[in-house]
């Protein structure tokens, strides 16, 4: 596992005339989805999808809402996802590091693309 800061491009696609949000995120590759603060879900104007049930690392579980869709932007990636209502900060999670084939480097605690495809993301689709 591996936690890093990383500065993020956050935007509504459905909401043209909407400047994107550059925010600092925390990359934690044991995390699994994207999980944004109430107050950026208010300014990029997400819609509340679904309730999720999710499991907290204390063993709690809690309903939290899921919204979307969110458009991220890191490098020369772009991913699209939907994000968890939770917590004071934005926490990027396995699912949309995968999705845009990003990766951290855990020896200089960084988040980067794939050094294996630094030029367009790949992914298995099997």
């Amino acid at each position: 596992m591996g936690l890093v800061n990383v500065k993020i491009i956050l935007k509504n696609p459905r909401e043209k005339n909407f400047k994107p949000l550059e925010v600092e995120a925390l990359a934690d590759s044991g995390a699994v989805h994207l999980c944004i603060p109430e107050h950026i879900r208010i300014q990029l104007k997400l819609e509340e999808l679904d309730k999720k049930e999710v499991t907290l690392t204390d063993g709690e579980k809690k309903l939290v809402p899921y919204v979307g869709p969110i458009e991220i932007r890191f490098k020369n990636r772009i991913g699209f996802t939907g994000a968890l209502i939770k917590g004071d900060q934005i926490l990027l999670g396995a699912i949309p590091m995968e999705d845009m084939d990003l990766v951290i480097i855990p020896n200089k605690k960084i988040l980067d693309v794939n050094p294996d495809s630094p030029n367009i993301a790949t992914s298995i689709a099997k």
